[in-house]
């Protein structure tokens, strides 16, 4: 998985992550006002600061924003589960055994994570078409 700029997955830094969760929670359009009087509930922070982190998010590609009067409204490119998917993959290429890291980390899943997985695996293979694409 890519961003939408087309570079590969970018790690979120601690400020960014607090930001981007929020925006995920709340699956909408919001002004940097709104992030910051949220954030400050756990620590004193500026609005330019937040305003340049959504900045930085966007030119990242991780944040669409729409110009609403003087300001902008942000919001996420992706969810929560398509960045962590993004991430595994980039992980998962930076291995030069994709199929041994795999099952590696397959050995650490509980009893639940393995159902779940199973489950995930079923519905992929009944999406996919006799030539092996989704369709």
């Amino acid at each position: 998985m890519e961003t939408v700029k087309g570079r590969g997955m970018k790690q979120l830094g601690e400020l960014e992550a607090a930001v981007m969760q929020r925006l995920w929670q709340w699956q909408r359009p919001v002004p940097v006002r709104e992030v910051l009087e949220d954030l400050q509930k756990e620590r004193h922070l500026a609005y330019t600061t937040i305003m340049t982190v959504l900045d930085n998010l966007h030119g990242k590609g991780f944040v669409r924003r729409v110009k609403d009067g003087r300001a902008y409204l942000y919001s996420a490119t992706m969810t929560r589960e398509e960045h962590t998917a993004g991430m595994l993959d980039q992980v998962l290429a930076a291995s030069a055994d994709r199929g041994a890291t795999l099952l590696h980390f397959v050995g650490h899943m509980s009893q639940e994570e393995l159902a779940e997985l199973r489950s995930a695996l079923s519905s992929v293979q009944g999406e996919r078409s006799d030539d092996g694409s989704l369709g």
